[in-house]
C-alpha cells in the first residue's frame, strides 16, 4: 500500500485536459514544474501569424502561452460541444512518468474567422506530480494557414 500523496501521471494528465478545456491559463500553469522542457514542432524563427508558438521554459511562460493561444481563437468551434483541444477522438497513453496525448485540434482563428482542424500529438513527462516535459507535434502548416489572411 502506497502512502505517496503525489498524483500519478494519469491523474495529472486528466487534470491538465480538464483545465485546458475550461480555459484556465493560470490553473493550467500550476500543473507545470518551475522549469519546463518545452518543444513545439516549429521553426525557431516562428511565424508572424502564430506568435504564441515559440520557445518557453518556465511556469509563467506556460500561463502566457495558454493566454495567447486563447486570445488567437474565437469561442465558437466547428462542431458544438467539442472541446477545442481534446476533441472527440482524444487518446491518452501512459507509461510510468510518460504520457502521449493524440487528438485533433478544432479551433477558429480570431484574425481570419477560419475554422480549422489539425492533428496533434503531445508528449509529456510528469515528475513529482508536475509536468516537466511538454513536446507538441502538430500540423503547424494548417494552423499557420488558418491564421494568415488571404491575399
Amino acid at each position: 500500500m502506497s502512502t505517496d500523496p503525489t498524483p500519478g501521471t494519469d491523474a495529472v494528465v486528466a487534470e491538465f485536459v480538464r483545465r485546458v478545456g475550461s480555459g484556465e491559463p493560470d490553473r493550467i500553469a500550476e500543473l507545470f514544474a518551475d522549469n519546463v522542457d518545452w518543444l513545439l514542432d516549429w521553426p525557431a524563427e516562428g511565424h508572424p501569424s502564430t506568435p504564441w508558438i515559440r520557445q518557453r521554459s518556465t511556469r509563467a511562460d506556460v500561463a502566457a502561452h495558454f493566454r495567447e493561444l486563447a486570445a488567437a481563437h474565437t469561442d465558437d468551434h466547428p462542431r458544438e460541444g467539442d472541446d477545442p483541444v481534446a476533441g472527440p477522438d482524444l487518446r491518452i497513453l501512459v507509461d510510468g512518468p510518460e504520457a502521449v496525448l493524440l487528438t485533433e485540434i478544432r479551433r477558429t482563428a480570431a484574425s481570419t474567422g477560419t475554422a480549422y482542424r489539425a492533428r496533434c500529438a503531445l508528449h509529456v513527462t510528469v515528475e513529482a506530480g508536475l509536468i516537466s516535459r511538454y513536446h507538441v507535434y502538430e500540423d503547424s502548416l494548417t494552423v499557420a494557414r488558418a491564421h494568415t489572411a488571404a491575399d
